[in-house]
């Protein structure tokens, strides 16, 4: 980051990382660790266990690993392009290795991901409180469990309290290390969900109620090759954590860390999504849906089941309430830089800051309460943008090599991990597409 940059006082960026470094009041790395942890670990958990279903235990274990690594390989591409150029943002790299149109492919990508991935998470939050209808079965939510159906307890009003109390002051916050302490509570909430997940799968076993695992694919009983690629979009959704890097180090007092707490927050990850993954499985077997949590939508024998059935909902609830701003902070970035690329949001200009946050957290809000079904349609149109974002994008810009300084193996990882998100997403669409297909 060169000095032009490092403007002080009244004319401070909304991310000031020399004057934190010069007062020594620096994002540590631990609250790097829980933001980035945070930003990965949102709704698509809830989809790991199905892709057990899929893969089968051993297959999972190691497509997990895979993704995993590409995700440490293509955060050190960018990482890399960030010291040895002038930009300190995504977009700005972009911009060095392909001019306006890579910025803004990047901010578009983002925001349809992000976008995507609010909405649904208010809409899991809403299912959990308010209960849903889709496909003709009815599934009710925590509040109309204990105080019936009432208008307060419906979807609309329930999410817009979400909105309003919780939503709301957390995206007041300008800067991204002061969500520390949400992020470590929510990474605390997920590590609960994980332990009670685990207790009742160990349960169950033990009582002999547990389902039969499949280690590997079962072509035999309607499982297609092709069908197997769906399963990468969604390890590769639960991963995704590139949008966030550059705020995050932005406010490390030592920017250097960020690799280690990258590296750390993806074995924390890999652990907690192997772990539900395979207790998920094991609990509920070839009955386990698409969101794990329909699942646990159940009446149980005992008041302990009942009560541990609750805490799961609630805890991911609150777990999606929490990650919820770690995601908007980069939507919010690329948005205001989008439509405002020649002044950078100050720390000074408060009611463009609450306006634009006002403004995004209203739309996601209606979409959540119109289009409460939209799971397949981030599923097909997410998922591409998550590839390009998260492999792609990354990929190209070691292979554009503006600053020469990319090596021979990573140019051939570059070109490896290409191939591998666009071979992967083509399958998988064209997979997903076939079956709607069929289906229909």
């Amino acid at each position: 980051m060169t000095t032009e940059k490092q403007d002080c006082g009244s004319l401070a960026p909304l991310l000031p990382v020399e004057q934190d470094e010069r007062s020594g009041r620096g994002g540590s790395i631990s609250g790097a660790i829980f933001n980035i942890s945070t930003g990965m670990v949102g709704a698509g958990i809830m989809s790991i266990p199905a892709t057990f279903k899929v893969l089968g235990v051993i297959p999972s274990f190691f497509v997990i690993l895979l993704v995993g690594y590409f995700v440490e390989v293509t955060v050190d591409f960018l990482l890399k392009y960030t010291h040895s150029g002038e930009s300190d943002s995504y977009g700005g790299l972009m911009a060095e290795s392909f001019g306006k149109f890579g910025s803004v492919a990047l901010q578009i990508c983002v925001m349809i991901t992000n976008l995507g991935a609010l909405i649904i998470y208010l809409i899991i939050i809403g299912d959990v409180l308010s209960g849903n209808n889709s496909d003709g079965s009815v599934h009710l939510g925590t509040l109309q469990e204990w105080f019936g159906i009432h208008w307060w307890t419906s979807r609309a009003f329930s999410v817009l309290v979400v909105v309003v109390f919780v939503m709301l002051p957390l995206l007041s916050l300008k800067r991204i290390d002061s969500l520390r302490h949400a992020s470590a509570i929510s990474i605390l909430l997920a590590v609960l969900f994980v332990v009670i997940c685990s207790m009742m799968a160990i349960h169950a076993m033990w009582e002999g109620k547990t389902q039969k695992l499949r280690l590997v694919p079962d072509f035999s009983h309607g499982v297609s090759f092709s069908e197997l690629f769906t399963t990468i979009p969604v390890f590769a959704t639960a991963f995704g954590c590139h949008v966030n890097v550059h705020p995050i180090r932005a406010e490390l007092g030592r920017p250097s860390d960020m690799t280690s707490a990258v590296r750390i927050s993806l074995i924390l990850c890999v652990v907690i999504y192997f772990a539900v993954g395979f207790f998920g499985y094991l609990l509920f077997g070839d009955s386990i849906m698409a969101d794990m949590l329909v699942n646990f939508d159940q009446a149980s024998d005992s008041l302990i089941g009942t009560a541990l059935n609750d805490i799961v909902r609630l805890s991911y609830a609150i777990h999606l309430m929490l990650v919820f701003p770690v995601m908007n902070y980069s939507l919010r970035v690329n948005v205001d830089e989008l439509f405002f690329p020649k002044r950078p949001l100050l720390a000074t200009e408060t009611l463009r800051f609450f306006s634009l946050t006002c403004i995004l957290l209203a739309f996601i809000y209606g979409g959540a309460v119109a289009f409460p079904n939209i799971w397949y349609f981030f599923q097909f149109m997410g998922t591409t943008t998550v590839m390009c974002i998260m492999f792609i994008f990354p990929s190209s810009i070691v292979l554009r090599d503006a600053h020469n300084i990319s090596t021979t193996r990573e140019k051939l990882l570059a070109v490896l991990v290409i191939i591998f998100a666009i071979g992967t997403s083509s399958v998988a669409i064209y997979s997903n597409i076939a079956t709607y297909i069929a289906n229909k």
